[in-house]
């Protein structure tokens, strides 16, 4: 008779599902994005320096004779306007989605109420969480209180390597929750901890591990065991859905808040690029080695292009997320996952 998968043979937070370094990480997802615009934008500088310090000869005669700076200005000025009117779009793109007739915000609005009810039951509570983050930790408080409710019902089970795997699966449960649930204190909506403690939640994990003692033990377990470990999937099909709803409104929101920082910073970068196309006079003399023009020429491209620095800071963000959360439910995507699941089948 098999038994449950041990739960280390998978991992629940992100870190430890993702298979790359903390440090790529905490650069795709957690570091703050102003942060990673501004690394942007000095790797452009310093690009730009290092490529003109390579070639010493030629940095000055360039940026002083013929148009080669005007050429620049010109298309940095014209990547800007056409960048910003795409973000716009990207804007009401956004805002159509909350637009609808009456009867589309009537729908829209029955489903969220009947979603909450569902989880209001679930609970045994008047009235589910209104907060997100409250919201989250409710559900996950529930999971751990129904995973508990498995372990007690499995104490007088003959099988002991199978109550021990359960009882090792309901530890595991408990200890990402208790995880999760102290992330979750304190953060509000709009900030990323919110979503990055939903995705450390392993949910679709424990949905498939329950699923499979239901299945593959249904001979071994009590009516009441059964009954519990049932219990323990609603809970998880329930965090699903509300986990996707909450990241798609945190999509809204970032999306939202990187369209007015684009059109923000679009004005620096339009003063600098038409500065240059005017009024650009390369200093003369330099320090260390490094010409004053080439330091100018390299301000200029690194300053016009600080908006689409925003947007690839904004968007590595989004499209991690989005690879994470890819499948909903027991759906095993990632390839370290995926092979434990055909190891054991």
């Amino acid at each position: 008779m098999s038994t449950p998968e041990s739960p280390g043979e998978t991992q629940d937070t992100v870190r430890e599902r993702a298979g790359v370094s903390t440090a790529k990480l905490w650069l795709y997802m957690a570091a703050d994005r102003r942060l990673v615009a501004l690394g942007v934008v000095g790797a452009l500088f310093l690009g730009v320096v290092g490529g003109g310090v390579a070639r010493p000869d030629t940095v000055y005669p360039l940026l002083t004779e013929g148009d080669s700076m005007e050429t620049l200005s010109q298309a940095l000025v014209g990547s800007t306007v056409t960048g910003v009117t795409l973000v716009l779009t990207l804007s009401q793109l956004v805002l159509s989605q909350e637009q609808g007739a009456v009867g589309d915000q009537r729908g829209r609005m029955e489903e969220a109420t009947t979603f909450r009810s569902d989880v209001a039951d679930l609970l045994e509570d008047p009235v589910s969480p209104t907060e997100p983050s409250a919201f989250i930790r409710a559900l996950v408080g529930a999971t751990e209180e129904r995973a508990d409710e498995v372990a007690n019902a499995v104490e007088d089970l003959d099988d002991e390597e199978l109550r021990d795997g359960i009882i090792e699966f309901v530890d595991a449960i408990r200890e990402n929750s208790e995880g999760v649930r102290s992330d979750l204190e304190g953060a509000r909506f709009g900030e990323f901890e919110v979503i990055s403690a939903a995705l450390n939640f392993n949910y679709s994990w424990k949905l498939y591990t329950a699923q499979r003692l239901q299945a593959e033990h249904a001979e071994s377990l009590s009516a009441h065991a059964s009954d519990r470990l049932a219990a323990l999937e609603n809970v998880l099909e329930l965090f699903g859905p509300a986990r996707e709803h909450f990241k798609t409104l945190y999509f809204q929101w970032e999306l939202i808040d990187l369209s007015r920082t684009i059109l923000w910073t679009s004005l620096p970068s339009l003063v600098v690029s038409t500065w240059a196309l005017l009024f650009f006079d390369p200093a003369p003399g330099g320090v260390a080695g490094v010409p004053f023009a080439l330091m100018q020429a390299a301000a200029v491209v690194a300053i016009a292009l600080l908006p689409f620095a925003v947007l690839l800071s904004y968007m590595l963000r989004i499209v991690t997320v989005t690879k994470r959360t890819l499948s909903i439910g027991p759906f095993i995507l990632r390839e370290t996952d995926r092979d434990t699941v055909i190891e054991e089948e």
